[in-house]
């Protein structure tokens, strides 16, 4: 496959993966907000300030604290700011359009489909945030389910998946990065965490699509800690980061004619095994944040690998978020 095409496909998952992403942390951040758990003992933060922390943007750009409406509006159907939900399906609408003779035709109906409902159509449209959120949810489903049923299980989805996978894992990187406390900032109650309700730790669980999964796998209440292992640790879980490393693992070992010798696979393969190792022993909400920043690092890494084996190097137009 040309590295081009491969780079072009790589995107495109990440890109419809980033839009729903970010439509899934609004809405996590739109519950907390509209059921008032705004401080919670547990150091959990998940504010419209932070929302933009994680999308790797500052309240700087709405010139004041960020606001519920402002913050909405700048990552939903915002055309000028690289980060929305809009942008992202745009530019991922546009890489299909070079790649569709790689792609299904009912594939391309899909992603241009979404581009243009979205463009038609701002937040106000769809009845505010919730509906909105349906929206791309929608969509994204429909996409990866038609890509799921109708293309060959070759390279060129090999690099699509993985792409997918791979941003699914840096933005729950990012949310655990920037909802935890660091070393040294824990509440005064931390050794408590894990008896904690924690509504902060519901609404990240909810801006990842996992409030039922945990339900089903946890019999312990959703506390900070819990719910950021359950993010880290489960394999089982398809958007937890050692789920979508593994993932990515995977698509590359298919993709790649020569794996042993690929610096991604080996990477990936071993941020898998430090996963697995730190599963057991990371209970203190402190520790699991270091765990958050050294998988982050690693996984930059891994993007770099990826971008040298696979796409000649290319620094991809696309990586527009500050790490």
């Amino acid at each position: 496959m040309l590295a081009r095409i491969a780079h072009e496909l790589f995107w495109l998952g990440r890109n419809i993966s980033r839009a729903e992403h970010t439509a899934r942390l609004i809405d996590g951040v739109f519950q907390a907000d509209v059921q008032a758990y705004h401080e919670d003992p547990s150091g959990v933060t998940l504010s419209w300030d932070a929302v933009l922390a994680i999308m790797g943007s500052t309240a700087t750009t709405l010139h004041a604290r960020a606001s519920r409406d402002e913050t909405v509006a700048l990552l939903s159907t915002d055309p000028t700011n690289v980060h929305s939900v809009l942008a992202s399906v745009a530019r991922a609408r546009e890489g299909a359009r070079t790649v569709r003779d790689v792609i299904s035709a009912e594939m391309w109906e899909a992603i241009n489909g979404f581009q243009l409902g979205l463009a038609a159509v701002g937040v106000t449209g769809y009845a505010g945030p919730y509906s909105f959120v349906s929206y791309v949810k929608n969509r994204a489903a429909l996409f990866w389910g038609v890509a799921a049923r109708t293309m060959l299980r070759d390279e060129a989805y090999a690099f699509l998946d993985a792409g997918g996978r791979f941003e699914g894992a840096d933005m729950v990187l990012r949310m655990l990065r920037v909802a935890l406390p660091a070393a040294g900032e824990e509440p005064p109650d931390a050794h408590h965490l894990s008896s904690l309700h924690d509504g902060q730790a519901l609404a990240l669980l909810q801006a990842v699509g996992g409030l039922q999964a945990y339900r089903r796998s946890s019999a312990s209440a959703p506390s900070a800690a819990a719910v950021a292992g359950f993010l880290l640790f489960t394999p089982t879980y398809p958007d937890s980061v050692a789920a979508s490393v593994g993932a990515v693992r995977d698509a590359l070992l298919l993709a790649d004619l020569a794996p042993r010798s690929s610096d991604p696979v080996l990477r990936l393969s071993r941020i898998l095994a430090d996963l697995g190792f730190r599963a057991g022993g990371a209970a203190a909400q402190g520790s699991l944040r270091d765990i958050c920043e050294s998988v982050g690092s690693e996984l930059a890494l891994a993007d770099s690998d990826i971008s040298e084996r696979y796409f000649g190097g290319v620094a991809p137009a696309e990586r527009i978020r500050t790490a």
